[in-house]
């Protein structure tokens, strides 16, 4: 356990000014003042964080033989209860169905049913997975109050919160990490005056990221383990850490299924977004899984729609409906090298951290034709890669989002689809770092490797409603446009910005994290600003007549970077034309097409200034 004090001061915060460095207090979500809060960490930004709220509990450890306290054992031998009687059209193998009588016979053959023992998550091994950030100081002491001599366990709820932490405990924050449970106590206006890091001996699957370094993926109402054929058939659930339906390693077609993942909680959000836990449907294993006429709903926080996770793993779903409702649940998740074909889809999602077409660590495979995919909540794309993602022919709209984010050594490629994101200038996590509508990446966070990181689109449209059109910090590009409908809405955005960021999300090291771009424009129309900052480069090629309308200025980066690789090249092809509309500075020029001045000039890196 770790513990964070804020030094408080009270008369500067009455007032909104502190005494204690003559800088203005930050606004305070004042709907809990003066409490203790426990929560599971989503996010830390800056001077805030993010928390999923819950609450405390201790599962005892029973004599040899006995449950735990609060595990209550069936009286059917051992067995525990079976669940509610399934509706019509549960699916049917070998003869297996619904009674005459009303009656829910034995699973069909490769399916299982929730049942047998009752028994707690397994326990964290308190060993994380390769790669994950390092442990906090003091993380694992003696929790100081008495939980109950047990196991203590987290149980999410549905309520987040972001708080403000008062200026003396700000510089701590970068101790936290995402999937940490603290409990914090607020002050008079809200804010957070204590961080209390809470160990969970070992229980409840919590960590670092990635957990416990397993996959996680807790139970599953209904389980298909073996090869075959179902159809009109309604999988539901209700329960927390559980999939409405899992596919295990089997072949197996599903065809007019419904399945309803209408309630219970993740217990860890990592192995929701790594391992798919909680999701409505889960595909695992090498499974290989061909859906078509589903209707996939979710209305679970951390509850994903259709998952395929791990090597081998393959769903193919078409001519289908998934929505999910909550916060961090994906409509189509694609983790641990799966893969997943979409063909004909209406996904809609309406929670925060909830990607239409999502992906998180391991990566993976998707192919996507046709259809629409639409995101309503903040930090949710309509695509959000950490792995190998393309799109043919189908609508991607983010309503209150950016529209794409690569990060790391991943891609997504887009064939006549129609892109729109609509980045809150105020409310996302990342917006009070860059307002864009296509993001490329790296977050150091370990759910992407490090690498050259390719977004490529072909026809189609491009519409951004705020802020840059493109942004690329802390990894390299390779970014490809061919005859693409482009229109940035935001008057103050830019075509396209590179550069380094402030490092308050962990992204790199401020001053040296910028951005190393190679753009080729093929039959394109450009128009609007490029700026690259002293420690990124860019690499431009207008070729194949197209045209470009605007300036490429280079600034000096925000957080004093020394510019050591900063470059700016552009080619002019054959055939294509750059209109200036303002003066330029870049490191080279070659033009073989033409250059419109309008009266501007071109300085280089060597002193020589081009004019008309």
């Amino acid at each position: 356990m770790k513990k964070i004090t804020a030094c408080l001061c009270a008369a500067a915060l009455a007032v909104g000014v502190s005494a204690c460095g003559n800088q203005t207090v930050a606004e305070y979500d004042t709907t809990h003042q003066n409490e203790t809060l426990t929560g599971q960490v989503q996010e830390v930004t800056g001077t805030t964080v993010t928390l999923l709220l819950g609450d405390l509990t201790t599962e005892q450890t029973g004599s040899p033989g006995q449950p735990p306290v609060g595990v209550q054992m069936p009286e059917n031998g051992g067995q525990a209860d079976r669940p509610p009687e399934k509706p019509d059209g549960v699916p049917e193998a070998d003869g297996a169905g619904i009674e005459p009588d009303g009656t829910d016979p034995a699973p069909a053959p490769g399916e299982t049913e929730r049942g047998g023992e009752a028994m707690p998550p397994a326990p964290f091994d308190g060993k994380p997975p390769e790669g994950s950030p390092p442990a906090k100081p003091g993380e694992g002491a003696d929790v100081p109050f008495e939980l109950g001599g047990g196991r203590t366990v987290f149980t999410a709820g549905e309520e987040t919160v972001t708080l403000t932490v008062a200026e003396g405990a700000a510089s701590d924050l970068a101790g936290l990490k995402t999937g940490d449970v603290v409990q914090i106590e607020t002050g008079g206006s809200g804010e957070a005056v204590t961080i209390t890091v809470i160990d969970l001996d070992g229980g409840a699957g919590m960590g670092g990221p990635g957990g416990s370094g397993a996959a996680e993926q807790g139970t599953a109402a209904y389980t298909i383990a073996a090869d075959g054929e179902f159809s009109n058939a309604d999988y539901s659930s209700a329960g927390d850490d559980e999939n409405a339906l899992r596919i295990d390693g089997a072949t197996v077609t599903l065809k007019n299924i419904t399945v309803d993942k209408s309630a219970g909680s993740s217990s860890n959000v990592e192995s929701g977004d790594f391992y798919g836990m909680n999701a409505a449907l889960l595909a695992t294993n090498g499974a290989e899984v061909t859906i078509s006429g589903a209707h996939v709903t979710s209305d679970a926080q951390n509850g994903n729609g259709v998952f395929s996770y791990g090597e081998g793993t393959v769903v193919n779903i078409s001519d289908s409906e998934v929505k999910t409702a909550a916060d961090n649940s994906g409509g189509i998740q694609t983790t641990g090298g799966g893969t997943t074909n979409a063909n004909n889809l209406t996904v809609t999602t309406q929670g925060n951290s909830s990607a239409a077409i999502r992906s998180d660590r391991g990566g993976g495979t998707v192919h996507a034709e046709g259809g629409s995919f639409t995101s309503n909540g903040l930090n949710s794309p309509a695509v959000y890669s950490t792995a190998d993602i393309n799109v043919t022919g189908a609508a991607l709209t983010a309503n209150n989002s950016e529209a794409l984010v690569i990060e790391g050594r991943n891609s997504i490629s887009l064939t006549d689809c129609a892109v729109s994101g609509n980045m809150s200038a105020d409310r996302g996590s990342s917006s009070k770092i860059n307002v864009h509508n296509v993001m490329i990446y790296q977050s150091m966070s370990g759910d992407a490797e490090e690498g050259t990181a390719a977004f490529a689109m072909r026809g189609g449209s491009l519409t951004g409603n705020s802020g840059d059109l493109i942004y690329v910090t802390n990894t390299r590009a390779v970014i490809e446009l061919t005859g693409v409908e482009i229109e940035n809405k935001d008057a103050d955005g830019v075509l396209l910005r590179v550069s380094g960021n402030d490092a308050s999300l962990g992204w790199g090291t401020a001053g040296e994290n910028g951005g190393q771009v190679t753009l080729k424009a093929s039959d394109q129309t450009l128009e609007g600003d490029i700026v690259v900052d002293s420690v990124s480069a860019l690499d431009m090629t207008l070729a194949d007549g197209s045209s470009f309308t605007g300036t490429v200025r280079i600034v000096d980066n925000e957080d004093g970077g020394a510019a050591e690789d900063s470059s700016v090249s552009v080619t002019v092809g054959a055939g294509s034309v750059w209109t200036l509309t303002g003066d330029c500075v870049i490191t080279s020029l070659d033009v073989q097409g033409t250059i419109n001045y309008n009266g501007h000039t071109i300085t280089l890196a060597d002193g020589t200034v081009l004019v008309e």
